[in-house]
């Protein structure tokens, strides 16, 4: 009877180690996934933030300024002249824009990694690790200029080869619509967000831009052509 007793007791006492360890394995392995897609999707993020705002930004800038251009003079060489100054300046301001904030961001989360890593020991070789994931400032920059300067490309490209004033003008605001729903497209795809959710927002909102840059700048001309 008590070699049964022990017996019980011995089964009982291997058996519930065994669950416990398989339980927390599980346990780190997904938590050790869940970081991993954490990290995959923060990076993510930072680059297609960048060019999906340097794309945008770039094709609403240019193609406001060429349309407004247009609405006063119904010449091709100034729409084209505007476009380009448009695309070299955006550029620029984007790039040394995203440089700043990525750089700004960078040195905050720098900061804060260093002070919780201070208080755990071995915490410099952790520090390291966690830095690489940050975002790149130069990258960054460098990717908002590119896409900045793609998405203003694409009104210049349509404008380019129309003489029609009129046609010109249509051609412009189709080629622009279009480009904003992939655009849209495009980051919902990479971001995992609703499809038609995003590309109609991104689309209402260039339209938005387009238009108040129009109307101020066809007014500023009219004004400064009968002064």
């Amino acid at each position: 009877m008590a070699a049964a007793t022990h017996n019980q007791l011995s089964n009982n006492s291997v058996e519930i180690p065994i669950h416990a360890n398989d339980n927390i394995m599980d346990s780190i392995h997904c938590q050790k996934i869940e970081e991993g897609d954490n990290v995959n999707y923060f990076q993510r993020a930072q680059w297609l933030r960048a060019a999906v705002l340097g794309a945008n930004d770039g094709l609403v800038s240019v193609a406001s300024l060429m349309m407004g251009v247009g609405s006063v003079k119904e010449d091709i060489k100034p729409m084209l002249l505007a476009g380009f100054a448009g695309l070299f300046a955006g550029a620029c301001s984007m790039a040394i824009g995203e440089f700043v904030s990525v750089y700004t961001q960078r040195d905050i989360e720098v900061a804060e990694i260093k002070r919780e890593n201070s208080m755990t020991v071995g915490g410099e070789n952790e520090e390291e690790g966690e830095k690489e994931n940050l975002p790149n400032p130069f990258q960054a920059a460098f990717a908002s200029a590119l896409a900045f300067s793609v998405g203003a490309v694409m009104p210049l490209l349509a404008a380019a080869f129309i003489k029609p004033h009129k046609v010109r003008l249509g051609v412009l605001v189709l080629v622009a619509s279009l480009a904003l729903v992939v655009f849209g497209i495009v980051g919902a795809v990479f971001g995992k967000t609703p499809k038609v959710k995003s590309s109609i927002r991104v689309l209402v909102g260039g339209w938005m831009a387009m238009a108040i840059t129009f109307g101020l700048t066809k007014l500023i001309g009219s004004n400064g052509l009968q002064m």
